[in-house]
């Protein structure tokens, strides 16, 4: 998963590695009553602010992205968190671009004034809640994202504000209300310390998790589990994706206990993902990632917060409570390997540049969106398709579609069976 090339490779396939396979169809609610008094943090109007026009999309190392994290520190200051950074509530660190001139589009580097500059200074943000106990749990969320577009932007138009309200302004916003309810200690949610993390840098690679498990400011030893939340915003069709529920042997219980009233859980036991739990899994730590699937709007401008399902995220803090409560109670969790399903930068010498619907689960592969100007959007792809077969491997789910990409190459003609509206389509695609 880290290198960023990995990352970057598997976003431009159009595929994330964190797939959600399972569906536990459940409706009962199991909460104890002091979730139902959940505390409230206003994640509406925290959304808003993260995923406002003035901080010009939070890119990595920017003043936006600055005023975001003096913004999350404020929130855990309030809170009476205390700082868990190497400067109170930061750790600051610093990375060297791959490509220095388009770190965030031409537009981000004229205001950062850099030129071709050898170093971005970053910081994740910390915050510590200490119960006295003898584990913590890590609860965290990325709070950078694409500034004006960068070497990661899907958007092909005109210069513009890459906002991300979803991606991941939604996340953040959930951290906080988590930290807000454990911060009053409600019962049966103090036999862990909890660590607030707001993560820089996701977007490049993973850089602020990864720094910090190689630079922890609390000692890895003693850290119970790790909740991470990257793209909560978008509840749809009742479904949410909970991934890494292999890496511990207790997951499975926890899940067959909480259930939510409004909402599918689809569950996915790999610990590996596009995502910063990724860094604490690689450590031995249990790890659970909560995301509501892609969309069209993905790296966009027009992931704005008016498509943010605000009665849905309430929805999500409140099982994430349920977890936290269950959780509690079992001690020390026991961490397990899962399958690494990641593929490596070259396993995809071609893309189709389809995304897939996250939370399908049935045979072939669901297209949530094509790329303009890529091979499936070329061929006549649409959005609602089932790719069922590439050239002669049927695709029977995302797996076998990663490794379909893998037989072609750059300049090869084949053909792609799709479902439409319950009719098979043959067409013609060329991979370039």
């Amino acid at each position: 998963m880290k290198p960023f090339t990995i990352i970057q490779s598997v976003l431009l396939a159009g595929i994330f590695v964190s797939v959600m396979q399972q569906c536990s169809s459940g409706r009962t609610v199991s909460a104890g009553s002091n979730t139902k008094a959940l505390s409230s943090f206003d994640m509406q109007a925290s959304i808003a602010y993260l995923a406002s026009e003035e901080l010009e999309g939070r890119g990595t190392g920017t003043e936006g992205e600055r005023k975001a994290s003096e913004y999350i520190a404020d929130q855990f200051k309030k809170m009476n968190l205390q700082g868990k950074g190497n400067e109170n509530y930061f750790q600051t660190y610093s990375y060297i671009p791959k490509n220095p001139a388009q770190v965030h589009g031409v537009g981000d580097t004229a205001k950062l004034g850099m030129g071709f500059v050898k170093e971005i200074k970053t910081r994740n943000v910390l915050g510590y809640l200490d119960n006295g106990a003898t584990t913590t749990v890590i609860i965290g969320a990325h709070y950078d994202h694409l500034g004006f577009g960068d070497e990661n932007s899907l958007y092909t138009g005109e210069k513009a504000i890459h906002n991300g309200a979803d991606d991941n302004a939604s996340g953040v916003a959930l951290m906080l209300h988590l930290a807000k309810w454990l911060s009053a200690k409600p019962a049966n949610t103090t036999h862990n310390n909890y660590l607030f993390m707001a993560f820089s840098g996701e977007e490049k690679g993973l850089f602020g998790s990864n720094y910090f498990t190689k630079n922890p400011t609390i000692d890895l030893k003693q850290v119970n589990y790790m909740l991470n939340m990257d793209m909560v915003g978008r509840l749809k069709e009742q479904k949410l994706a909970v991934n890494g529920t292999g890496t511990c042997t207790e997951w499975a219980g926890i899940l067959s206990r909480v259930k939510s009233s409004a909402f599918e859980t689809v569950l996915s036991e790999s610990g590996v993902g596009p995502s910063d739990h990724t860094s604490f899994y690689y450590m031995d730590i249990p790890v659970l990632h909560f995301f509501t699937g892609q969309h069209e709007d993905y790296h966009k401008p027009s992931d704005d917060t008016d498509k943010i399902n605000h009665e849905g995220m309430t929805h999500i803090a409140r099982f994430m409570s349920q977890i936290i409560v269950d959780a509690d109670s079992k001690g020390r969790l026991t961490f397990q390997k899962t399958k690494d399903v990641t593929p490596t930068a070259a396993d995809f010498k071609v893309t189709l540049g389809v995304m897939p619907d996250y939370m399908y689960n049935g045979i072939g592969l669901k297209l949530d969106g094509t790329k303009e100007g890529r091979p499936g959007q070329k061929a006549g792809m649409l959005k609602g398709d089932i790719l069922l077969k590439l050239g002669s491997i049927e695709i029977a789910d995302i797996y076998v579609y990663m490794e379909a990409l893998g037989k072609f190459e750059k300049g090869d003609k084949t053909t792609a069976v799709v479902e439409r509206n319950g009719e098979k389509i043959t067409l013609e695609v060329i991979f370039e």
